[in-house]
């Protein structure tokens, strides 16, 4: 049996996402999408399903492990592993092209990582307070 496998980043959450025949089932971490809450996550994780056919969707299993970060982290990861496998799976130059025309984040990963802490203050960029000048 054909499967495969692609993973998605974003912050610090990882999700895997795996692709293999069936009958149309999509399971985020063993829960069907559809039941998925918040439905703003629900919705975003539903986007590169809208670029399919009714035949292509309803004969492929898709199940997606995500951990790390927080819900809409979360959701970005799935979505980018969910697309990257559809990809992988169809090889479609032309979802390609219309994934990219959408959100090109849903092939390519966002670097974007949260700044470490530097010295002489709470954080990466703010500086204690000085009450004596």
């Amino acid at each position: 049996m054909k499967s495969v496998l692609r993973s998605g980043k974003r912050r610090t959450a990882i999700a895997r996402a795996i692709i293999k025949e069936g009958t149309g089932r999509v399971l985020i971490n063993g829960k069907p999408i559809e039941i998925v809450e918040p439905e703003i996550v629900q919705m975003k994780l539903m986007e590169p399903f809208y670029f399919l056919d009714a035949k292509s969707k309803e004969s492929i299993d898709i199940n997606v492990k995500v951990k790390g970060g927080g819900y809409m982290g979360q959701a970005d990861a799935a979505r980018t592993a969910i697309a990257r496998a559809l990809l992988a799976w169809l090889d479609s130059e032309e979802l390609r092209i219309k994934f990219s025309e959408y959100d090109r984040h849903m092939i390519v990963g966002d670097p974007r990582r949260r700044e470490p802490k530097h010295f002489g203050g709470p954080g990466a960029r703010a500086k204690y307070t000085k009450s004596y000048r």
